[in-house]
């Protein structure tokens, strides 16, 4: 696996060496650089591969594409000339849309501070500056969420609260969120302690009718519940996932969502991902039902035929049916299995959707197994070994429903305690 790191200068050298020394094209040039250098185990993931190009005077050094859009845009800055940043802000925001690469660049080049900079000015002169401003840094900050400072957390509180009314500043700002808090664990309890969460559940309730906005606040709120930076050995999820619920209604929110995006697979992706990552007590699994929001799911799992919905309104399901005999009875009662099934005979090749539906059937039947026969009369057992034999990621569940249902199903015993018995 390649390990070893070069910066892009050192890269460039040896694409204008390919050029001048040996007389390449541009394109063979940098074909023959990555050749070269991925021979030798380096990473060129965070490399912009393409040659630096002259400025018009040739006066200035070759420089690529998006560093030049930051220069223009920190001396535009320098100069208070307002159309000018916007202009260079949508340049920049461009250049770092088009490869994980050019982002990493700019942000080696010192980005962070002068888009802060651009978005303090924009803080105080207009709303579209700021939109713009705020763009550029969801995009900078997009697998980089390192770059965020005390100065810019405090920021985006203030801007996400500031604006709550402007449906696009919103959307951006909970983007921004999402992609700083991402890995980032420092990053996620400063900006609850900031009061970010009760600005992603109002964003969900004042934005109701506006689909990009509801879907970025479920993903910001679920990245809040993650445990997923290896730098910290224990996170704050379970209590940020307590704080949405107790504290913002989030249960609430989520559900009345669902209710009126009842015809957008993409919105109902979310919501149910999200149901499932703050369904993380049983007081919380009953409000859900007290809610409604059982019945809401087992209709959605029936009616939708999306693989990413039939995905996660399983999920959801699942977290609610675990050891909650009387909440199996309903889902089964109300057409949930059946609808599981249905779902695995329509999505044969999405393992997301194969998983999660025998995750639910095994919950479905573990602590109740009079559900057993009619879960199997619906043809529980061949769909199971089907995705079984077809999805890798399937044999711990799928083996765990077959023998929940009742099923034969071979157990490989690895260890049997003897020396020398350990399986390869």
């Amino acid at each position: 696996m390649a390990s070893k790191r070069i910066t892009q200068e050192t890269f460039d050298a040896a694409v204008r060496e390919n050029i001048e020394e040996f007389e390449m094209g541009t394109e063979e040039a940098i074909r023959e650089a990555v050749e070269q250098f991925e021979s030798q185990g380096v990473d060129l993931s965070n490399i912009v591969k393409t040659a630096p190009k002259v400025s018009l005077d040739g006066l200035q050094e070759p420089t690529h594409d998006v560093l030049q859009a930051l220069s223009d845009l920190q001396e535009s800055l320098t100069g208070s000339r307002l159309q000018e940043v916007s202009a260079h802000l949508v340049r920049f925001c461009d250049q770092c849309k088009q490869q994980k690469a050019s982002r990493y660049l700019a942000a080696q080049k010192g980005a962070y501070p002068i888009l802060l900079a651009a978005w303090q000015l924009a803080a105080t002169s207009d709303q579209d500056l700021l939109l713009q401003a705020l763009s550029a840094l969801a995009v900078l900050t997009d697998g980089q969420p390192d770059l965020l400072d005390a100065q810019g957390l405090h920021l985006l509180v203030a801007t996400l609260a500031q604006n709550a009314a402007n449906t696009e500043l919103t959307c951006c700002g909970i983007r921004c969120v999402r992609h700083v808090c991402l890995k980032h664990e420092q990053n996620r309890q400063g900006l609850v302690k900031a009061g970010v969460l009760p600005l992603l559940t109002a964003a969900i309730t004042q934005h109701g009718q506006h689909a990009d906005v509801v879907r970025e606040a479920c993903w910001a709120l679920r990245v809040m519940t993650f445990d997923d930076d290896i730098r910290v050995p224990f996170g704050h999820a379970h209590e940020h996932a307590k704080m949405i619920v107790q504290e913002n209604k989030g249960l609430k929110v989520l559900i009345e969502a669902a209710r009126a995006f009842s015809d957008n697979p993409g919105v109902l992706s979310e919501l149910c991902s999200t149901l499932s990552r703050l369904a993380v007590r049983n007081e919380f699994c009953q409000e859900v039902i007290d809610l409604g929001g059982l019945g809401i799911l087992v209709t959605l799992l029936a009616d939708c035929n999306d693989h990413q919905v039939c995905e996660h309104s399983c999920a959801a399901l699942c977290v609610l049916a675990l050891r909650k005999p009387e909440n199996s009875r309903v889902i089964i009662e109300g057409g949930g299995a059946l609808a599981a099934l249905q779902a695995m005979r329509a999505h044969p090749q999405e393992a997301g959707v194969q998983k999660q539906a025998c995750m639910l059937i095994r919950n479905l039947v573990s602590r109740s197994q009079v559900f057993s026969k009619p879960i199997l009369d619906l043809g529980a057992e061949e769909l199971i070994l089907q995705a079984r034999a077809a999805h890798p990621d399937c044999e711990d569940v799928a083996k765990a429903a077959l023998r929940d249902l009742g099923c034969r199903v071979e157990l490989r015993e690895l260890w049997t305690g003897k020396k020398g018995d350990l399986a390869p």
